[in-house]
Protein backbone atom coordinates (compact mmCIF):
# COMPACT_ATOMS: atom_id res chain seq x y z
CA UNK A 1 0.00 0.00 0.00
CA UNK A 2 2.74 2.24 0.97
CA UNK A 3 4.87 1.71 -2.12
CA UNK A 4 1.51 2.41 -4.35
CA UNK A 5 0.64 5.61 -2.10
CA UNK A 6 4.13 6.98 -3.28
CA UNK A 7 3.59 5.89 -7.12
CA UNK A 8 0.64 8.07 -6.83
CA UNK A 9 2.66 11.12 -5.54
CA UNK A 10 5.36 10.51 -7.94
CA UNK A 11 2.68 10.75 -10.96
CA UNK A 12 1.30 14.02 -9.10
CA UNK A 13 4.76 15.21 -8.89
CA UNK A 14 6.07 14.61 -12.54
CA UNK A 15 2.22 15.80 -13.77
CA UNK A 16 2.92 19.03 -11.64
CA UNK A 17 5.92 19.34 -13.11
CA UNK A 18 5.01 19.19 -16.64
CA UNK A 19 1.99 21.78 -16.38
CA UNK A 20 5.13 24.20 -14.56
CA UNK A 21 7.31 23.38 -17.45
CA UNK A 22 4.30 24.12 -20.00
CA UNK A 23 3.20 27.45 -18.34
CA UNK A 24 7.05 28.39 -18.52
CA UNK A 25 7.03 27.69 -22.48
CA UNK A 26 3.34 29.40 -22.71
CA UNK A 27 4.99 32.37 -20.86
CA UNK A 28 7.71 32.67 -22.95
CA UNK A 29 5.40 33.16 -25.58
CA UNK A 30 3.57 35.73 -24.78
CA UNK A 31 6.20 38.61 -25.33
CA UNK A 32 6.51 37.18 -28.70
CA UNK A 33 2.84 37.12 -29.70
CA UNK A 34 2.16 40.52 -28.24
CA UNK A 35 5.07 41.65 -30.06
CA UNK A 36 4.19 40.26 -33.48
CA UNK A 37 0.19 41.83 -33.14
CA UNK A 38 1.62 44.97 -32.33
CA UNK A 39 3.65 44.99 -35.63
CA UNK A 40 0.56 43.74 -37.43
CA UNK A 41 -1.54 47.26 -35.87
CA UNK A 42 1.37 49.31 -36.75
CA UNK A 43 1.75 48.15 -40.11
CA UNK A 44 -2.30 47.99 -40.43
CA UNK A 45 -2.31 51.74 -39.22
CA UNK A 46 0.42 52.80 -41.34
CA UNK A 47 -1.50 51.31 -44.09
CA UNK A 48 -5.01 52.92 -43.26
CA UNK A 49 -2.81 55.82 -42.49
CA UNK A 50 -1.46 56.23 -45.86
CA UNK A 51 -4.99 55.31 -47.75
CA UNK A 52 -6.30 58.28 -45.86
CA UNK A 53 -3.87 60.92 -46.55
CA UNK A 54 -4.28 59.04 -50.28
CA UNK A 55 -7.87 60.31 -50.16
CA UNK A 56 -7.19 63.71 -48.91
CA UNK A 57 -4.95 64.33 -51.65
CA UNK A 58 -7.40 63.08 -54.33
CA UNK A 59 -9.64 65.28 -52.94
CA UNK A 60 -7.81 68.56 -52.19
CA UNK A 61 -6.56 67.77 -55.89
CA UNK A 62 -10.25 67.71 -57.17
CA UNK A 63 -11.39 70.36 -55.55
CA UNK A 64 -8.28 72.34 -56.90
CA UNK A 65 -9.19 71.35 -60.08
CA UNK A 66 -13.14 72.36 -59.43
CA UNK A 67 -11.94 76.28 -57.94
CA UNK A 68 -9.75 76.64 -61.54
CA UNK A 69 -12.65 75.58 -63.72
CA UNK A 70 -15.13 77.95 -61.51
CA UNK A 71 -12.34 80.40 -62.43
CA UNK A 72 -11.99 79.91 -65.95
CA UNK A 73 -16.03 79.96 -65.94
CA UNK A 74 -16.49 83.16 -64.19
CA UNK A 75 -13.67 84.85 -66.09
CA UNK A 76 -15.74 83.46 -69.35
CA UNK A 77 -18.95 85.04 -68.02
CA UNK A 78 -17.09 88.28 -67.37
CA UNK A 79 -15.84 88.40 -70.77
CA UNK A 80 -18.93 87.53 -72.46
CA UNK A 81 -20.99 90.11 -70.20
CA UNK A 82 -18.20 92.65 -71.22
CA UNK A 83 -19.00 91.95 -74.80
CA UNK A 84 -22.54 91.93 -74.35
CA UNK A 85 -22.74 95.61 -72.90
CA UNK A 86 -20.35 96.27 -75.29
CA UNK A 87 -22.78 95.54 -78.01
CA UNK A 88 -26.33 96.47 -76.16
CA UNK A 89 -26.31 100.01 -77.13
CA UNK A 90 -26.31 99.03 -80.96
CA UNK A 91 -28.45 96.24 -80.51
CA UNK A 92 -30.87 98.39 -78.92
CA UNK A 93 -30.53 101.15 -81.67
CA UNK A 94 -30.97 98.09 -84.20
CA UNK A 95 -34.07 97.32 -82.95
CA UNK A 96 -35.51 100.33 -82.42
CA UNK A 97 -34.74 101.34 -86.05
CA UNK A 98 -36.33 98.40 -87.73
CA UNK A 99 -39.21 99.46 -84.82
CA UNK A 100 -39.85 102.64 -86.51
CA UNK A 101 -38.92 101.38 -90.09
CA UNK A 102 -35.50 103.28 -90.71
CA UNK A 103 -33.54 100.21 -91.59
Amino acid sequence: MNEKHIQQVLEIEKQAQEMQEKAKREAQEIPVKAEQEAQALIAKAVADAHEEARKMLADAQSQDASDELASEIAAKNSEFEAIARKNFDKAVAFVLDRVIGRA
